[in-house]
């Protein structure tokens, strides 16, 4: 562009400048075998020695300005092809390097021009690219400004929205389709106190042409890290040439246990066949071990650590070094460059990719593998927007591509999280309902309809025990999940002593069988009085807080189907791979010591126990049973029948995420704030279902691209923050600037609000109890709750703390 300036700026007619500019290309092109100094002579008697500063940056960049130029003229595919192969067969290297840096840059600019792909056709003129938003495409009076120097300012007429109105206020449990239909066959029934719900097992027909891709067919280098296969499942076969062999961004909806893991794998292998230094024979492995990273996001520190042992195992042939990198586990420096395959949960990256230091690593990240990127829908929902944002914008600014992988559980809305993580369509997005699910499962809803406490606790063991006994007399082995540790043990009990009082024991454990004597025999050896209590009448329990001797035992004896029916947490769900027939979930609530209030299971969890339901290579169908609340009724039918679409939660904490973008350095005024909204999944779910996020439908007709109310929410998220002295705030140019307090708030993960309470009580003299008692206050810790049982225990700990402790033990602070 600057040369053409420059010929521009030289000939006033404007015909003739572009007649110029036209020679000019065409004494330089490499097609026609002319060196350097042949071309610079050519030029110097075109455009005489008064443009010699312009014939000298032509020169130097030469083969670069042909490049451009005649790529971007070209009309046909067979016309690319001719520039590509001239470039390659450029003789002095220049070539082949200025085709490398224009393909990666393609490559990059094809995700800002798809990445609202897979929207609904009605939608997609409602999005445009960001080269179309940052080259001035202004519409109405509320877009962004250019001023006659070209800065870009704040647009106009910003109001200021209610974000807690506007937050959804049931969370991961909000629900936004009004009803719920059911598959053919499913059936209801009303029984006393509780209604019941069957929803048939979906069967898999496998197509007769459908072929398993076989080990063997798959690049001998590879064949190490797939010990004990001979062949891919059905979803891994379909997806092996788009995950293996290309680069192309994945997003895999399939059913819990379908085999998604192993489809990460390939996408991981693919990134190590990049990096497979030139000349290694077909069955070795040489690798540019420095040259790349791969980051695998996982939602809890247990799969984490899962994953770690797991791909620790695979890579270990490789010469590849995976490392944990969670809240349990801070990796130094050196460690990090040490590490290819670093596995991590979504708050860890958060905080690593909002530091400074860590982008001397995130510049060498090829691949991000997001595992449950359902948990959109959760409270940490917004985090996964905040990351994923994040590195699709370090793309398209750095042109370096990083390849995106998501994988889900089955939902209704996939294309949304397909245009979130920029998926081609056509390509890369794989959906597969419940009939790829290994074992078919058939469900169970029951919801209770009994008010009184007492007696619907009582109902619940009732309907457990009667689905179990049921399990029993065709010899299945029942998982119960309860969600406390101690009601294990009271459920175990409370089955024993239904067993007892209808004297059906022999159901659970047949008299005089070995399995009855290896029950007694191992009862006696056990630590927990709870599980020596109901042991030996084939019941038993399973938690964290048992001792591991305990655990194994019990892991073994139902393992080899002993145990007829387990009571446990759901740490067993994500922890031991402990499969059974059938699932019994027994109640939906558990209690969330973060809001100091019961609360519903999250999504994830009810998958994740479910997944358990049903054992391969054993099963034909396994069965999965919910206990809820008769309220809670649709929810839980609409999660496990794939009409409960994923929604943003971003709004809750815009505030604090924005924050962490102005800190970093990549917002630095409303409008690129506007910008960075456009990469959310708040925004495409504000585009689909406007009126769920509180905008009318004449706003949408009058301003498509939605500017008008992204403006808004940055504009109040800015407020908000400049209140808290968190950021400088410029309302007449819109420019945004982060304070010392507010990179405090970024490194260490502290919310906005807990900063403004610091800011406003914090003294230079403080003692140590005053900054323990001003920690106290934090907007973290306001859902503690005093129980009337703790007050006792509480004030005799105030008596005894060398620290005086002045506010009373039954206040929240004092806690």
């Amino acid at each position: 562009r600057g040369w053409c300036r420059q010929l521009s700026n030289h000939f006033s007619d404007a015909d003739q400048s572009a007649k110029m500019a036209q020679q000019v290309l065409e004494i330089i092109d490499i097609q026609n075998g002319a060196d350097v100094r042949e071309c610079e002579n050519r030029l110097i008697i075109l455009l005489g020695l008064d443009l010699a500063g312009t014939i000298k940056l032509i020169l130097n960049n030469r083969v670069r300005v042909w490049a451009c130029v005649t790529l971007k003229r070209a009309q046909a595919e067979d016309q690319r092809q001719a520039v590509a192969k001239a470039l390659e067969e450029e003789p002095t290297g220049d070539g082949a390097e200025v085709w490398k840096e224009l393909n990666s840059r393609d490559r990059a600019q094809d995700w800002t021009r798809d990445r609202m792909k897979g929207l609904a056709e009605d939608l997609k003129d409602a999005i445009k690219t960001e080269d179309e938003l940052t080259s001035g495409d202004v519409g109405s009076g509320d877009a962004m400004q250019i001023d006659e120097d070209g800065v870009r300012t704040a647009p106009t007429k910003a109001d200021e929205l209610d974000l807690e109105v506007l937050a959804f206020k049931d969370g991961a449990h909000t629900m936004s389709n009004k009803t719920c239909s059911l598959p053919d066959k499913s059936w209801r029934a009303m029984k006393k106190g509780y209604e019941e719900v069957h929803v048939p097992a979906v069967r898999s027909i496998i197509p007769a042409d459908e072929k398993l891709i076989e080990i063997n067919s798959l690049p001998s280098w590879t064949h190490r890290s797939f010990k004990g296969m001979d062949k891919l499942n059905r979803i891994q076969s379909k997806m092996c040439d788009v995950a293996l062999k290309s680069s192309e961004n994945l997003l895999l909806c399939a059913p819990t246990g379908a085999g998604k893991t192993n489809v990460a794998w390939l996408t991981m292998l693919n990134i190590l066949g990049q990096f497979r230094k030139q000349g290694t024979p077909e069955g070795e492995t040489s690798f540019d071990l420095d040259a790349f990273k791969i980051v695998f996001v996982a939602p809890m520190k247990a799969l984490v650590q899962e994953q770690v042992k797991n791909f620790s195992q695979r890579f270990k042939e490789y010469g590849v070094t995976v490392r944990e990198l969670s809240g349990d586990s801070s990796l130094s420096r050196q460690q990090i460059a040490e590490t290819q395959l670093l596995v991590t949960t979504p708050e860890k990256f958060d905080v690593v990719t909002r530091q400074g230091e860590g982008r001397a690593f995130t510049q060498l990240i090829k691949l991000v593998i997001i595992d449950e990127i359902h948990l959109l829908h959760d409270e940490r929902g917004p985090v996964l927007e905040s990351i994923i944002a994040r590195t699709i914008r370090q793309v398209e600014a750095t042109a370096e591509p990083i390849r995106l992988v998501g994988l889900s559980a089955t939902l209704p809305n996939y294309a949304d999280v397909a245009a979130l993580l920029r998926v081609n369509p056509d390509k890369g997005l794989f959906f597969f309902d419940h009939s790829y699910r290994p074992v078919p499962l058939q469900m169970q809803y029951i919801g209770v309809t009994e008010k009184n406490a007492f007696r619907r606790f009582q109902l619940q063991n009732e309907i457990c025990y009667e689905k179990a006994l049921d399990q029993r007399r065709n010899d299945n082995q029942i998982l119960i999940f309860v969600h406390s540790r101690i009601e294990t043990g009271k459920t175990a009990k409370a089955l024993r002593d239904i067993a007892a009082e209808r004297n059906e024991q022999a159901k659970f454990v047949k008299d005089g069988s070995a399995t009855q004597e290896i029950l007694r025999e191992e009862a006696s050896a056990a630590k927990n009085a709870d599980l020596k209590d109901v042991l030996p009448y084939g019941f038993a329990i399973h938690h964290a807080g048992m001792a591991r001797e305990d655990r194994e035992l019990v892991e073994d004896l139902f393992a080899d189907r002993h145990i007829g029916v387990l009571c446990t947490t759901a740490t067993l769900a994500w922890g031991v791979n402990l499969p059974a027939h059938a699932v019994i979930i027994k109640g939906t609530q558990i209690y969330d010591p973060a809001k100091g209030k019961w609360a519903e299971l999250s999504p994830l969890d009810v998958l994740q126990m479910l997944g358990r339901a049903g054992r391969p290579q054993f099963d034909s169908e396994g069965e999965g049973i919910i206990l809820t609340q008769h309220s809670e009724l649709q929810y839980y039918l609409s999660l496990t029948n794939l009409q409960l679409p994923v929604e943003s939660q971003l709004i809750k904490v815009l505030q604090d995420h924005m924050n962490a973008e102005i800190a970093l350095g990549s917002i630095q005024s409303i409008s690129e704030a506007i910008d960075w909204l456009g990469y959310t999944f708040l925004f495409i779910r504000m585009l689909r279902n406007p009126g769920l996020y509180g905008i009318a439908e004449s706003s949408l007709r009058d301003d498509p691209r939605l500017k008008k109310r992204r403006l808004d929410l940055v504009h109040t998220a800015a407020t908000m923050l400049e209140k808290s002295h968190l950021v400088h705030y410029d309302r007449r140019s819109g420019a945004l600037q982060s304070t010392p307090l507010g990179r405090v708030a970024s490194q260490f993960y502290i919310n906005s609000s807990s900063m403004a309470v610091y800011n406003r009580h914090m003294r230079p003299s403080m003692a140590d109890i005053d900054l323990m008692r001003l920690f106290s206050l934090s907007g973290e810790f306001s859902h503690i709750t005093v129980r009337e049982e703790e007050k006792l225990e509480l004030s005799k700990l105030a008596g005894r703390v060398p620290i005086p402790v002045k506010e009373n033990p039954s206040e929240p602070s004092a806690k």
